[in-house]
Formats: structure tokens, C-alpha cells, sequence
């Protein structure tokens, strides 16, 4: 799959999360398109916008809100491909400025997509064997959803592609 992964990165936090998530999808032998929205536009990732599986990483700034560099992409990427059926946010947050506002740009960003698939939320930075686990399971899975949705995992045994993943992938995710 062609993996066009951008984020947003105000401390560093988000970028090595954002890092993990590129590993892991290189590690499966994926093709990844890499943004860093503070600096580079959607230009940045080759002569052709389209891709397999867009993941967007961000932080969350004040009261919850998506960050400024995010949204310019964000708009960027609607004008260039539309909404992508096939997108997952992942980013960081502090609960410190209370559960309504922590990682509430990810909340937004999956909202205004639409997304199906799982969030994946860090508190501040990713750090030990648990985040480390977490990060792996989400990558691993949103992979598996889209390789699900691509045309060519339709089969004529499963015209309704009723194997789907449970409708709370979340619970997969420890």
C-alpha cells in the first residue's frame, strides 16, 4: 500500500509517535509518504496526491482544538482527493487540561472524515514497553482494516465483506 502519513508536531511528541507509526508500516513493507505540516504541504509527497491509507497525527492545542498547520493540510488534501474513506488519526495530548479537551483534535479530525477506524491517543509522549505495545497493535490493525476495504480483498465468498473487524476495534487496542 502507498501510505501518505502527516502530522503535526509542536514538542516532538507527536513526531516520535508519528516516527513509531512510520516504522511499523515500513516494517510491513509499505511505501510511506512522509509531511511534516508545520514545514511541507501535500506538494511534499510526490507528483501524485493519492493514496492507499492517509494517517494524520496531531496535537491538540488549546480547549481542544486541532492545531492551525493540521487544518491548512487538512484543507489541502480535501481540495487535492476529496474526504479519503480510508483515514485514521493518531496524536498526542495532556489530561491535565482536563478529559473534554485531551486529544480533542483527534475527536475532530476522525468526526470530519467520517473515520471507521480507531483513535490512537498518547498522553504527552509515547514511553515504555505499553506505549511502545499500543502503537504497534493500532498500526497492525488500522493496516488490516484498509488491506479489508482495498477491492482486491473482496472475494466473491464474501460479497458483503461481512468479516469485517468488531465494531469496536478500540477494545483491540490495550
Amino acid at each position: 500500500m502507498r501510505i501518505l502519513i502527516a502530522y503535526a508536531s509542536l514538542s516532538g511528541n507527536t513526531r516520535e509517535l508519528a516516527r513509531m507509526v512510520r516504522a511499523r508500516c515500513e516494517e510491513a513493507g509499505h511505501a510511506v509518504s512522509w509531511i511534516e505540516t508545520d514545514i511541507q504541504g501535500l506538494a511534499d509527497a510526490g507528483p501524485d496526491p493519492r493514496h492507499d491509507l492517509y494517517l494524520l497525527g496531531a496535537w491538540t492545542d488549546n480547549a481542544g482544538r486541532t492545531p492551525p498547520e493540521m487544518k491548512r493540510f487538512i484543507a489541502e488534501l480535501v481540495e487535492a482527493v476529496g474526504k479519503p474513506a480510508q483515514l485514521a488519526v493518531f496524536g498526542t495530548g495532556e489530561t491535565q487540561w482536563g478529559e473534554e479537551y485531551w486529544c480533542g483534535a483527534l475527536r475532530r479530525m476522525a468526526a470530519f472524515f467520517g473515520s471507521r477506524y480507531p483513535r490512537l491517543e498518547i498522553e504527552q509522549m509515547p514511553h515504555g514497553e505499553r506505549d511502545a505495545l499500543k502503537v504497534r497493535r493500532w498500526t497492525d490493525h488500522v493496516l488490516g482494516m484498509a488491506a479489508d476495504a482495498s477491492p482486491a480483498a473482496e472475494s466473491e465468498f464474501e460479497p458483503d465483506n461481512t468479516s469485517r473487524p468488531h465494531a469496536d476495534p478500540a477494545r483491540l487496542i490495550a
